[in-house]
């Protein structure tokens, strides 16, 4: 039997990281989830805009994503903004720490999707960018855009 295409449905992106931050890299983590936590994000509802990771005592933590209570739970239900594990290699959380020692580099959650049904996270070593790095970076974005209208318009 051929094997499915690997198919990575997006939760929730963090567009103002991009804008705010210049992403130094990425790293794709697993998550330690409650089972009212896994179906309120299959609902399609979290919000990861203000939440940043931590590193403590050698392991990685989302701390402030809102995953919504689960509609349809109990007393069991989660808390909407618990500090959330994440499942990394240790070699790699130990390379990273070093570098968010370093002053102005933080982790910051850049999306939360699904893959394989599995939650997962793509976190980035941000470092935080001055007023003029986000208008250059504006300006790009808008000068790359005019060259593909060009683009567009010069094939018709």
């Amino acid at each position: 039997m051929a094997k499915k295409p690997e198919v990575r449905r997006s939760i929730a992106r963090n567009k103002k990281a991009y804008h705010s931050f210049e992403v130094m890299e990425e790293l794709e983590c697993g998550m330690v989830l409650q089972g009212t936590e896994v179906k309120s994000l299959r609902a399609g509802q979290a919000s990861i805009v203000e939440a940043y990771a931590r590193i403590i005592e050698g392991e990685l933590f989302l701390v402030g994503a809102t995953i919504p209570e689960y509609k349809h739970g109990n007393v069991f239900n989660h808390k909407t903004t618990r500090d959330r594990k994440l499942l990394a290699h240790r070699h790699e959380l130990e390379r990273w720490h070093k570098k968010v020692k370093e002053r102005g580099v933080t982790l910051i959650p850049l999306e939360l999707y699904f893959f394989e049904s599995r939650v997962k996270i793509l976190v980035g070593l941000c470092r935080g960018k001055k007023l003029y790095d986000k208008r250059q970076s504006e300006r790009d974005k808008d000068d790359r855009r005019n060259m593909e209208r060009a683009m567009k318009s010069s094939r018709r």
